[in-house]
This record gives C-alpha cells, sequence and structure tokens, in this order.
C-alpha cells in the first residue's frame, strides 16, 4: 500500500469531490535520462527507507500536511546515518541543517511541513523521540524539519499540525509505494502555477549495484520545461508572473537517498547534483525560493553508532560517484513531474489552483516530436 495515513478534516460532502487518481510521468511515456528507476520508481527503492504521511485538510481553508522520511527502522539517534544537506537558495527555515552540516550525521527522522509548522513539528517529533527504548538520559536532540510555504491555498496562519498528526505520520512510515501529488506535506503546494505536491522517483546508478531515491515537496516556480520542451510557455504560463507575485518565487524540498557507503562530503556533492535535475525543468531557483537539498546514506558500512569513539567506515571513492551523480539528476527531474501531474484542482483558502492539463502536455510533447 502506498505509505500515505490520511487524516481528513472534510466539510460534508467534500470527500465525493475529490478527483481520481492521475498518471506518473512514466504512464505518458516521459522518462528522462539514461539509466532505469527501481522497482517502485520511488524513494523506498533504496532498502530500509520508509516514509509515512498525513493528509490535513480542516474546512474550506486548511490544506497541508505531514511527510516523514525515515532512513531506516531502526533508532536513528542511537544508530545515525551519514547526511549533509546542500543549500541551493537559502530562502527558507531548515530546522536542524547546521548541525546536520557540522557532524555530517542525520540524528532524526525528516519531516516535511508547512512553513509556520516547522517548530510545533519539531517539538512533536523530539517528544516522540524521547520516549522511544533507550533514549532515557538524553538531553539534546537535532531534528530535521524542512518546509514549504503553502499559504495561498492553506490558512498557514492558523499553524494547524498537531502532535498527533506528526505521530501518525511516523506510525505510518513504510517501505513500500509512496503516495504522491496533493498528499501530505505537498496537500496545499503550487509548482510552476499549477498545483504542485509530493512527487518520488528512484534510478539504479547504471551498471554499479547501487540505488539512489528522490522524494520532492514541490512548491516552486519558474518556466516549466518538460524533455527540454517550454511547456509552460506552450501552455501560456512562462514563469513572468502569477497573481502579481513572480512565478519564479516559492520552495523545493528534495531528499536524496542511496545505498551506496558514502561518505558526508560525498552526499554533499551528491545532493548539489540534485540542483541538475531541478534545472532541467525549469528553475532557476529564484531570490524567493528556498530550494534545499538533504541527502544520507543508507549502508550499513557507513552507520555511525551514538557512542562510538572511533568509526572506521569503508566508504566508496571520489571516481565511483560518476553513476550516482547522474541518477540523482534523472530521479530528482522524474520527481517533480510526477508531484505535477499526480497533483489534483484545490480549492481551498479563496483560492482555486488547477493540475496542470495532461492532455494538452500530451499534445505539446507531439507537437515537438516526443
Amino acid at each position: 500500500m502506498r505509505a500515505l495515513l490520511p487524516l481528513l478534516l472534510l466539510l460534508p460532502g467534500l470527500l465525493a469531490a475529490q478527483e481520481p487518481p492521475r498518471p506518473r510521468a512514466r504512464a505518458l511515456g516521459i522518462a528522462p535520462g539514461a539509466y532505469q528507476p527501481g522497482p517502485r520508481d520511488a524513494i523506498t527503492d533504496v532498502a530500509g527507507v520508509r516514509v509515512g504521511q498525513v493528509t490535513v485538510r480542516l474546512g474550506d481553508s486548511v490544506r497541508t500536511g505531514i511527510t516523514a522520511i525515515l532512513p531506516h527502522g531502526g533508532n536513528l539517534f542511537l544508530d545515525r546515518v551519514p547526511a549533509a544537506v546542500h543549500v541551493g537558495n537559502g530562502f527558507g527555515k531548515l530546522l536542524g541543517s547546521t548541525q546536520v552540516n557540522e557532524l555530517g550525521e542525520l540524528e532524526s527522522p525528516i519531516l516535511l511541513t508547512c512553513t509556520l509548522c516547522v517548530w510545533k513539528a519539531a517539538d512533536a517529533l523530539v517528544a516522540w523521540m524521547l520516549e522511544q527504548p533507550g533514549m532515557e538520559g538524553v538531553r539534546s536532540i537535532n531534528p530535521l524539519v524542512a518546509e514549504t510555504n503553502d499559504g495561498t491555498l492553506n490558512a498557514i496562519r492558523s499553524r494547524p499540525i498537531t502532535p498527533e498528526q506528526v505521530r501518525a505520520a511516523l506510525a505510518a512510515a513504510d517501505t513500500g509505494a509512496v503516495a504522491e501529488g496533493s498528499v501530505g506535506a505537498g496537500t496545499g503546494t503550487i509548482a510552476y502555477s499549477w498545483k504542485g505536491g509530493i512527487g518520488t522517483a528512484s534510478r539504479k546508478a547504471g551498471a554499479t549495484e547501487w540505488t539512489v531515491g528522490v522524494l520532492v515537496q514541490a512548491n516552486h516556480g519558474g518556466d516549466l520545461t518538460i524533455l527540454g520542451i517550454p511547456v509552460g510557455r506552450e501552455l501560456g504560463r512562462s514563469g513572468i508572473t502569477r497573481g502579481g507575485a513572480r512565478n519564479g518565487d516559492g520552495s523545493i524540498i528534495i531528499v536524496v537517498a542511496t545505498d551506496a557507503p558514502l561518505s558526508d562530503r560525498n552526499l554533499r556533492r551528491l545532493a548539489a547534483r540534485a540542483m541538475l535535475g531541478l534545472g532541467r525543468t525549469g528553475s532557476s531557483a529564484q531570490n524567493g525560493s528556498g530550494d534545499y537539498v538533504i541527502a544520507f546514506s543508507t549502508s550499513p558500512a557507513v552507520r555511525r553508532p551514538r557512542d562510538a569513539r572511533r568509526l572506521t567506515p569503508t566508504e566508496l571513492g571520489n571516481e565511483e560517484m560518476n553513476p550516482l551523480f547522474q541518477a540523482a539528476a534523472e530521479a530528482t527531474e522524474e520527481a517533480i513531474y510526477d508531484a505535477l501531474f499526480t497533483a489534483t484542482t484545490t480549492e481551498a483558502n479563496g483560492t482555486r489552483v488547477e493540475a496542470i492539463p495532461l492532455e494538452d502536455v500530451r499534445r505539446i510533447l507531439r507537437k515537438y516530436g516526443r
């Protein structure tokens, strides 16, 4: 089953108005890059990675949620993974990033949510972690919580995320297929002036044994390009203006997972390549866009036990990175397409945001010979 636990707080009749599921990019014949995806074409193709989501819809004004990513099924505080954060454009509130980059390790699940919910989500995550076995006596935790601003479709000032919702997302996390589109932290997001959301994809890194998986919270803008074709311009949305605001402003969070045994230094390099995939879809990381990449390795060979005095990891050398770089760029590009294609038209908070018209996308791609 898809890793989504819906928490739907709905007005009567609103559930019936929801659109049926929409196809992913590959179902439309859009398969960017040269490498092959994993069996789910999702971040959970990286062994051990778990994703859980809670969708919050309340009345006609709240459209938001929580997406939780766990690198493995154990206690991340006690059995840490190497990690890095790359800042494409730092207009955002990525809580916990400085310690991740200073120490090169992740000690908590990753949460994605809305901008003004970051601190409430972090507080709930810390409380949950302190309750886990083996956490007695712990006096410091670095929760990693990322955000995009869904305040157009969501009554963001109400800060609607609750501790129960955070716990539900963590409890729902599993290794199966990942729900995409207008779910979890993507419930109220907008991308390239169409409805955005959660998207995911994966790649086998060429002829190597390694997999790279990506999950995005797409809430960004720019000049939408699909397989090099100016789809946004063809649809009359060129990324210049929207509602008096520059369409390039917004944010995207990109989470990159791999089972390759990488140091935090090479994870930082891997994270930077995800920005190339973002650029292929038409984003230039404009001034008001908070564009962040979080990368981690699940490989047992590079785990970092909390109390270890010395670490003797077996990690890949620099010369082995090229297939992983390619895989990260390709999977990021496809994950963004999936976020757009699977998102559904949403009306809330006095605003209606349309899903991208897929028949028109097909027509434009055929026009350009794709």
